[in-house]
This record gives C-alpha cells, structure tokens and sequence, in this order.
C-alpha cells in the first residue's frame, strides 16, 4: 500500500463510497496530491501522534466529478484548489471528535476547522484544512437553517 505519511495511504485520503458506487475516478494526483501530503504531515500526523489511537478519516479528497456528485460547494478545498481539506469521525473511540476539535483548535496550525453539526456537546464531525501559506484559524460550526447548511461563527 503506497503510503503518503507514516498513518495515511493514498487509498484511504481518496476512499469514497459515493465514487465507487457512481463508478467515478477519485484519485488524487500533482497538485492536489502535494496539497494532501501536507495537509496529513502538518495537521494529522500531529494529532495522530497526540491521540496515540488510530484517526478516523472519513473524506479527504475529492475529485471534481465526486464533488458535484455529493453536492460540495464548488469551493470546496476538498478538491484541493488552493488547500486541502480532511473531514475526522472518531466518535466512538477513546479519543472522541470534540477532543479532537480542542486539541486542533489549541495546537496546530489550520485555514479553516468546522464543528459539523451534532450538539453543544459534539459535533458529529469534523472538518479541518489547511494550506502551505496564509492559514486564515478561521473557526465555524455548520448547522441547518431553514432546512438549509448554514456556517455561523464558533463560539
């Protein structure tokens, strides 16, 4: 298994359900690649070493066509155009989402971090990017408006 990080393999960064089922090439490559490495070296690895459990990482990487096929935002850095993006589902291990979220939000370095709907208590999970320059530490927790994802300030 070709391995971008000590903890990530390429084949889990572009893993997709939706892909695999819509029949729709979700591998990474160039650019969107380097992007993703970085994103695993600078962010995940740093919480992997922390947790010392196994991450869950449920989407990384998307290919435009998958992008469009779960109805992303065609800004969505996902598709790794400027950044690249991960999303974390740990929930139901030791080391849970919302300690995840903490751990980020006080020791490493982001673009942008998004506590995914769920409760005050949890989010269900969480989305993490992060770029080789200019990191915005922007913080936003996704809920529904108006039967409509909406994404207010964290608090």
């Amino acid at each position: 298994m070709e391995m971008l990080t000590k903890h990530v393999s390429i084949k889990e960064v572009s893993k997709s359900d939706t892909a695999i089922r819509l029949g729709i090439d979700n591998t990474p490559t160039g650019k969107h690649l380097e992007n993703i490495k970085l994103l695993c070296e600078k962010v995940f690895e740093p919480i992997r070493e922390w947790a010392k459990v196994p991450i869950k990482l449920s989407s990384v990487y998307r290919s435009e066509a998958l992008n469009k096929a779960v109805k992303g935002s065609s800004t969505s850095q996902h598709c790794a155009n400027d950044g690249a993006a991960m999303d974390i589902d740990n929930d139901g291990s030791t080391v849970t989402n919302k300690m995840i979220f903490e751990y980020v939000k006080s020791n490493i370095d982001f673009d942008q971090m998004i506590w995914e709907f769920g409760n005050d208590q949890a989010p269900d999970w969480v989305h993490i990017s992060y770029k080789s320059k200019g990191n915005r530490k922007q913080i936003l927790k996704a809920v529904k408006q108006n039967g409509k994802t909406a994404y207010i300030p964290y608090k």
